[in-house]
């Protein structure tokens, strides 16, 4: 049952961010922003045509079939993950992580770019300047609990061996 929720959930949300990529493009003007929350957060359309922060922008082939086959990569490592027994934070941030990527995947094929449009008010003008998507969250929010829990579980395991070696 979990296994389907997660899978269901990865949909969703990859789903979530492709509607707000396509609400983005029809309601803002490249380069034009609009601010909410005091104006820390920043709404603007940015067209990434490579991987994060441009990252091979000039060669679009090679971000955009990179971009499918790690998309399809982390969806079996997700897959195989579901059907094992236990870390449900490891399961829950692969669902993220494959949203993002699928999110991201589909721009890259269907538009040809990835649509950003969230930025943060910060001190500092480049880091002002950073936009991001959803599916950029996603990643990182999934990435950073795969990784606690796999640190939770590398306690819990050792914690475990060491109450056996005492008994």
């Amino acid at each position: 049952m979990i296994i389907l929720v997660l899978v269901s959930i990865t949909g969703c949300l990859a789903i979530l961010d492709i509607t707000m990529k396509s609400v983005i493009e029809g309601y803002l003007k490249q380069g034009e922003e609009r601010t909410a929350f005091g104006g820390k957060l920043i709404l603007r359309k940015v067209y990434n045509r490579g991987f994060c922060l441009n990252a091979f922008e000039k060669k679009p082939q090679v971000v955009k079939y990179a971009s499918a086959y790690a998309a399809v990569l982390l969806t079996i490592y997700q897959l195989v993950t579901l059907l094992r027994k236990g870390k449900f934070g490891k399961k829950a941030g692969l669902s993220l992580m494959t949203a993002g990527a699928w999110s991201n995947t589909f721009d890259r094929w269907v538009r040809g770019y990835v649509i950003d449009y969230v930025g943060f008010q910060t001190k500092r003008e480049k880091t002002t300047a950073l936009t991001y998507n959803l599916g950029d969250f996603f990643i990182a929010a999934g990435a950073a609990l795969v990784m606690l829990s796999e640190i939770l579980h590398g306690i819990i395991r050792t914690l475990r061996s060491v109450s056996k070696k005492k008994a």
